[in-house]
């Protein structure tokens, strides 16, 4: 089978990952050739090359990441004509069976309808972010007004042209089938985040690392990944100031993002000694990190009204560390906590319940590490890169026997 992947997001390959790429080499390892297609930023070689096996892609385009939200916008609207210009002009033969396309950005979407409708491939939606909605609940666009309904109209037609949708929860499922209810059910299947285990490091490598780092004898609650409104740091500062009082306890925020700034401000404003704020890690260096910490943080805006699943749990998991999770109420990540015994959630916007929780954790060693045995073990169950692709190839079956 041949498929063409439309991204975001492709690293030297060589170098680096993303849960998507993971996916797309497990697809060629078994077979398929693989095309993948993303940006091309400054560091990257422009165009085409082949990287373990696999064709990659890479377009400039405008700014994507840490812009104001008009050029984003315009950015992603021109992304479907870039990367269709780009293919063109490559000579890759462009009859694809297969249209990988995640979200984000909905704006790709129109890129796979048009190979759906010259070249008769099939789409697989990898549904994440719920577009317009998540912009409306972070008044990033206004409900009803022409954006949003412009928006609206193309996630629509998205579920109805998908041939299956992989979606990370079931309250991703639920949501999105009560909302489109002319979509058919047996387009949605469960496709959790994923990922390739990292292998753990010794006991006393990891105590060595620690002591390296200056950072023996501190209880580190750390955070990582983007910083931006959906994680709503505000709630974070808020815990943090409440503990401040906690000599030994440390907040370490890995990440960038176009909140980082406003974020720096409120720890300098509020004085939060025991907040450091550190730049973006590749996944092997955060992983590290991870080892040595003692909780993994996870922080969703209480003004969500659609379930999100922070793909950072699966590395959380994977340290064996115990997660706290301060969430909104539409979210089923504490269902999945629960159900996999790996952690604790409170309420976002609740600074008292979610300190509560993170005494919890403080004062319970044992507790901190049967939850972190207890994610490790989930991730392995339920969260690697093969159990996603045998969901995938699942789909794909059923998606061959309807046609």
């Amino acid at each position: 089978m041949r498929i063409a992947f439309l991204g975001l997001g492709i690293p030297n390959l060589y170098e680096n990952s993303t849960m998507y790429t993971e996916l797309m080499l497990e697809f060629h390892k078994d077979g398929h050739e693989v095309t993948l297609v993303g940006p091309a930023f400054e560091d990257d070689v422009k165009g085409l090359q082949t990287e373990k096996g696999v064709q990659v892609l890479r377009v400039p385009t405008l700014n994507l990441f840490q812009v104001g939200k008009f050029e984003k916008g315009i950015s992603n609207l021109l992304l479907p004509y870039q990367y269709k210009k780009a293919l063109k002009n490559s000579k890759i033969d462009l009859k694809f069976d297969l249209i990988f396309m995640p979200t984000p950005p909905i704006t790709l979407f129109d890129l796979a309808v048009w190979f759906k409708k010259k070249y008769k491939s099939k789409i697989y939606l990898i549904l994440r972010d719920i577009f317009p909605q998540n912009a409306v609940d972070l008044k990033m666009i206004t409900q009803g007004g022409i954006i949003h309904r412009y928006f609206r109209e193309k996630e629509r037609k998205m579920y109805r042209l998908s041939d299956t949708i992989g979606c990370m929860s079931q309250g991703n499922i639920d949501y999105v089938r009560a909302h489109n209810p002319s979509v058919s059910k047996k387009k949605f299947h469960l496709l959790p985040n994923w990922d390739t285990p990292l292998p753990l490091s010794q006991e006393n490598e990891i105590v060595e690392r620690k002591n390296k780092m200056g950072l023996n004898g501190k209880f580190l609650v750390v955070f990582g990944g983007n910083i931006g409104l959906p994680q709503k740091m505000e709630n974070i500062a808020d815990l943090a100031k409440s503990c401040l009082e906690i000599e030994n306890l440390l907040f370490l925020i890995v990440g960038d993002g176009y909140e980082r700034d406003p974020f720096e401000d409120l720890v300098i404003a509020n004085n939060l000694t025991n907040v450091k704020i550190m730049d973006y890690m590749e996944r092997e260096e955060f992983f590290k990190l991870m080892e040595v910490a003692d909780v993994g943080l996870i922080s969703l805006s209480e003004d969500f009204t659609i379930p999100n699943i922070p793909s950072k749990a699966v590395i959380y998991h994977n340290a064996k560390k115990p997660i706290l999770a301060s969430v909104d109420t539409q979210t089923d990540l504490p269902q999945i906590l629960e159900k996999s015994g790996s952690g604790v959630f409170a309420r976002a916007g609740n600074t008292e319940e979610l300190k509560s929780k993170l005494l919890y954790l403080y004062n319970n060693p044992e507790v901190r590490k049967t939850m972190g045995n207890s994610g490790y073990r989930y991730m392995y169950e339920s969260l690697t890169v093969d159990k996603a692709y045998s969901r995938a190839q699942i789909a794909l079956k059923n998606l061959n026997e309807k046609t």
